[in-house]
């Protein structure tokens, strides 16, 4: 269905349209050769899109979060794996604007204009084997050292830690003062003692590289540290930060993959000459719904974490449940399209040269991604029903990237 979008937000995707033919045209290859697309990135810096969600003041785009879930759906159409990976950049550095905004943090500040030269990628490198990614715990230990601290572990789907020049991490560190601890940290990838593993092979999201990352007794400054949480325990920065950005990122860009599989089966559709088939256009309409409702469940999430409604009217747990059913319903909706499709496309949707079996193995990955159902459905029973799944950090001072957070891009 045709969007009803402002000049605004025109704008925006008028960017993402430049480097959506090249995105299209080496989606193949990089699946196939299971590579990262370093090339579209070029591409991105080319057009301004990896200054996207950085303050205009600071050198960057100044788009809010659904203006970036507007262009993460539309480059998602072209090549998922390239639109997934940069989520991780652009959205931190969205969220850290919508904070710096209302603080004027100068550490904010810093990062977000190294950010509005093109100087920064970021990539988000906390997923574990056997945790929620709730940001609860890590099996990843931090050591204390004079200036800093030590860290040891590996971390799995490494999303983006191909090209990031900063990466935010977690480890736990066992307080002797204060208990267990689970630290947010920003560490520079180029330094001694982290090494990333080629693990990645994959049915799909393929070019996003998610490769294990090893921390080998890598030290990370003080300054570094941007958060200590009680281990066990939610957090509310977590929450406004981290969740309430990652969560509809998610959901958009296999949103965006399941609209572009709709797009390339009307072309089909017109090809055979097979518009005025019913059976066909009823299918149609079910992936036509579906989309829309997406679209509605992101754009009003949006709107409640930019005017800060999320955080102010809801709990913890409840803001985390808001997140949860924002991104099951769009990977959940995502995938429902691709199968019903498959009605429509037939043979042709198990054939390696055409793009819809790359979609179709891509959106997949959209079911294991944090939240998932499981644990979605539990925050969200349990909250319905009253239930507290964790206790709630105390308030504390909002956490800022260090200054100097200086890094590389490739």
């Amino acid at each position: 269905m045709r969007r009803c979008l402002d000049e605004r937000q025109q704008r925006f995707l008028a960017l993402a349209d430049k480097v959506l033919p090249a995105f299209t045209e080496r989606a193949a290859l990089h699946d196939r050769e299971n590579t990262f697309p370093f090339d579209n990135y070029g591409d991105l810096r080319d057009a301004g899109l990896l200054r996207l969600t950085v303050p205009e003041e600071l050198g960057g785009l100044g788009a809010g979060q659904e203006e970036m879930l507007l262009v993460l759906e539309r480059l998602a159409s072209a090549d998922g794996a390239t639109a997934l990976s940069y989520a991780m950049h652009v959205a931190p550095l969205g969220s850290w604007a919508l904070t710096w905004r209302r603080t004027g943090a100068p550490p904010l500040a810093q990062v977000l204009q190294l950010a509005g030269q093109d100087r920064l990628v970021l990539a988000a490198i906390a997923s574990e084997m056997g945790t929620s990614n709730l940001f609860v715990d890590a099996k990843t230990t931090a050591t204390r050292v004079e200036g800093g601290y030590r860290i040891t572990g590996r971390k799995n789907f490494g999303t983006n830690s191909a090209v990031a020049s900063l990466w935010a991490t977690t480890a736990r560190y066992d307080d002797p003062d204060n208990g267990p601890r689970l630290l947010i940290l920003l560490a520079d990838p180029s330094a001694p003692g982290v090494s990333i593993e080629q693990t990645w092979d994959t049915l799909g999201m393929r070019a996003t590289q998610s490769n294990d990352v090893v921390f080998d007794g890598m030290f990370v400054p003080e300054h570094g540290v941007v958060q200590s949480i009680p281990v066990g325990h939610f957090d509310a920065q977590v929450l406004e930060t981290i969740i309430c950005w990652t969560a509809p990122s998610f959901g958009a860009v296999y949103t965006g993959i399941a609209a572009g599989a709709l797009e390339w089966t009307l072309g089909q559709i017109r090809r055979k000459g097979l518009e005025n088939d019913p059976r066909i256009q009823d299918a149609v309409a079910d992936v036509e719904i579906m989309l829309e409702v997406n679209r509605s469940v992101l754009e009003r999430h949006a709107a409640e974490v930019s005017s800060h409604r999320l955080i102010d009217q809801l709990t913890v747990q409840e803001g985390l449940s808001r997140c949860a059913f924002v991104k099951n319903v769009c990977t959940n909706n995502a995938a429902a399209i691709m199968t019903r499709l498959l009605d429509v496309v037939g043979g042709a949707a198990y054939m390696r040269g055409q793009p819809f079996e790359r979609m179709w193995r891509d959106v997949q990955a959209g079911l294991v991604m944090p939240i998932n159902n499981r644990t979605g459905k539990e925050l969200i029973g349990a909250s319905s029903l009253g239930i507290a799944v964790a206790p709630v950090a105390a308030p504390q001072m909002p956490g800022m990237p260090p200054a100097g957070a200086e890094g590389r891009t490739r």
